[in-house]
């Protein structure tokens, strides 16, 4: 952890019956606390202690991994990832709970071909806009597309009724964004939904222009989509069994936002290896001062936007049942942990005044 942390107590040690033997965390290629807080080492670190070891989703071979970083059936497992298969997961009665959102700036755009003349959302209405279809569990690529041309189109109060949307099939292991930027290349469709670092990169490789930058919209409604916001979720059986474990994985989440704030660069390189892109793709995608959004809350503004991409997503067919964002989210385990945190801080603020005075 950050090295004001590193000398202070924590928690002593569970009896080893009375624990799991492994905790799992799957995070997204996307900026995130828990890939700040993997990288730097403090969650294996955090449960050593206990014999707990601390294990990424992301390496674990296929017949341990399975689809759980979809359906979150491992009960194990921290989940900070898009909020699309998330409430998938809970509208098929998973039991989980909703324990911190994010919302990290992650660049959205509308692309179109160069020299089209497109470049407001008015210039939409008409317009065949890609829609991609994947053949897996829960689409959340096509969630996505959806909800970006639906935000698009909103500032020039426009829905997606006032479109021609286009089905584009999407290879499996294709690249991320291939088939629609293809479409678009080829003159198939007329605009696509991007997001992100490879996105950026993608649309530099083929010429695409910016019709619409979503991240411009004052009104942050406009910019709801998979990750803003972003979810952080625990399977309840682990809630109700280890209230404490969650409690200190969280604590060191949010020491690893404090610790990003204070560390751009060291943020850049880290992010470079989460999203597989370079570092003119990660400043394309992530304004300046991202570093220092990685918190999570569950404060009323974010719990409202989730809602409104709950309503979106089940009006379109992509969950199963309604999900009641409020009885899904706990704040119990954030409070626990930002008292946790206010105590090891403490703790350490008060050994380090008794070795200067003596």
């Amino acid at each position: 952890m950050p090295s004001h942390a590193s000398s202070t107590p924590g928690p002593a040690p569970a009896a080893a019956a009375d624990v799991p033997p492994d905790l799992w965390f799957t995070r997204c290629p996307v900026p995130t606390a828990t890939g700040i807080a993997a990288d730097q080492g403090w969650l294996a670190r955090e449960f050593a202690a206990d014999g707990i070891a601390v294990r990424s989703l992301q390496d674990a071979p296929p017949e341990v991994a399975a689809d759980h970083h979809y359906t979150h059936a491992l009960t194990g497992l921290f989940r900070e990832g898009g909020n699309v298969p998330a409430l998938w997961a809970r509208s098929r009665g998973e039991r989980t709970r909703l324990i911190g959102l994010t919302w990290i700036e992650e660049r959205q755009a509308v692309l179109v071909r160069a020299g089209s003349g497109i470049d407001a959302p008015e210039q939409l209405r008409g317009r065949r806009l890609a829609v991609p279809r994947h053949g897996i569990g829960i689409d959340f690529w096509r969630a996505m597309a959806l909800a970006g041309l639906h935000g698009a189109l909103s500032l020039a109060g426009l829905t997606l009724d006032d479109a021609e949307l286009v089905d584009v099939p999407a290879e499996p292991g294709g690249g991320q964004w291939a088939a629609e930027l293809a479409a678009l290349r080829d003159g198939t469709v007329d605009a696509v939904y991007v997001k992100g670092a490879l996105a950026v990169e993608a649309a530099r490789r083929i010429g695409a222009e910016v019709a619409v930058e979503l991240d411009a919209a004052p009104d942050r409604r406009a910019r709801v989509n998979n990750g803003t916001p972003r979810p952080i979720t625990v399977h309840q059986s682990l809630l109700d069994e280890h209230p404490e474990l969650v409690a200190r994985f969280l604590a060191v989440l949010l020491e690893a936002a404090d610790w990003a704030a204070e560390h751009p660069v060291e943020v850049t390189r880290i992010l470079q290896a989460e999203t597989g892109a370079g570092e003119e793709g990660v400043a394309g995608a992530y304004a300046p001062g991202s570093h220092r959004t990685l918190h999570l809350d569950l404060s009323e503004e974010r719990l409202g936007l989730l809602e409104q991409q709950e309503r979106f997503l089940h009006r379109h067919g992509f969950l199963e049942a309604p999900v009641d964002v409020r009885g899904w989210a706990d704040p119990g385990p954030l409070r626990a942990a930002r008292a946790l945190l206010a105590a090891r801080r403490e703790a350490g603020e008060a050994g380090r005044q008794r070795t200067t005075e003596g």
